[in-house]
């Protein structure tokens, strides 16, 4: 029986509904609404079309949303100066700043600058420690995507085996983070899961992967995750986006599908929930601020 399909792209959708409605409840009392503004340095097409894809997702679900473009020769000083502007402005709620950065810009050293307040990526080195605390300021949003795209398929975590293929700080370590603590009042979509990181080096990847009852692939590799290395009936997300003779694809090789229980697609999967959750993070930074 082929696998069932994760949909994040109707996932999102009931999503960014809940989101609207919270929204439009906060302005109907007379508050403003949340503020997401948005740093393109460059004129890199695929972050252009991410950031154009935002900007209409804010529109849609009632939230502000601005995009301020700088060229590629922008200096360090520069984009610094811009984001000084947006952590002192209170219409903006949220700081997105685009990655990656042209070569003359410490990515580091703006992601440092971002207010903690208003870093709804959850890239700020004080939000990541929060978050390997256990008292998350802002979940970062494609673990947190991640996460919904399990729990809302009724997909459970507690107590599973979960491998996560892939260590990057954007989604391979804080996912781990997230799965492997105890729901509290403080970080209720912890995964209370047995939780092991596993990367292209790994020794005999293939075995480490067939232990696992939810294997999550992001290492940005086309097709990395073969059949064989899937548990019967596992659920397996792909988080990995790769262009292939220009069309996209996942690091799941498809015939995964075949045997797993569960499938998320590339496109349409975990994508769309990233950028949901962009929105929640936003709206969640405005209650905090704003109240």
């Amino acid at each position: 029986m082929p696998a069932q399909r994760l949909d994040g792209k109707a996932l999102a959708a009931t999503m960014r509904a809940e989101i609207a409605a919270r929204v439009a409840a906060r302005t109907a009392k007379g508050q403003r609404p949340p503020g997401l503004a948005a740093v393109l340095v460059g004129e890199d097409p695929a972050s252009q079309t991410y950031v154009r894809n935002k900007h209409k997702a804010c529109h849609d679900a009632g939230l502000a949303s601005a995009v301020h473009t700088l060229p590629a020769s922008t200096t360090q000083a520069g984009l610094l100066e811009l984001v000084a502007r947006l952590n002192a402005d209170p219409a903006v709620h949220g700081i997105l700043v685009q990655l990656p950065l042209p070569k003359q810009i410490d990515e580091g050293a703006v992601i440092r600058a971002v207010a903690p307040a208003k870093d709804v990526d959850c890239f700020h080195p004080e939000n990541v420690g929060l978050l390997a605390a256990g008292f998350p300021r802002f979940y970062p949003c494609t673990p947190h995507g991640v996460l919904q795209l399990l729990s809302r398929n009724g997909i459970g975590t507690a107590g599973k085996e979960v491998v996560v293929v892939g260590r990057s700080n954007i989604v391979g370590k804080p996912l781990a983070l997230m799965l492997m603590q105890k729901p509290t009042a403080a970080s209720p979509a912890a995964g209370d899961a047995t939780v092991t990181v596993a990367h292209t080096r790994t020794a005999d990847l293939a075995a480490v992967c067939r232990r696992a009852d939810v294997l999550v692939a992001a290492v940005g590799r086309a097709g990395v995750i073969t059949p064989d290395m899937v548990k019967p009936g596992a659920a397996v997300v792909d988080v990995g986006t790769n262009s292939v003779n220009g069309k996209l694809v996942g690091d799941v090789h498809p015939d995964v599908g075949a045997v797993a229980g569960w499938l998320s697609p590339v496109p349409g999967g975990v994508g769309p929930m990233t950028i949901t959750m962009l929105l929640y993070n936003t709206l969640s930074a405005a209650e905090q601020i704003d109240g």
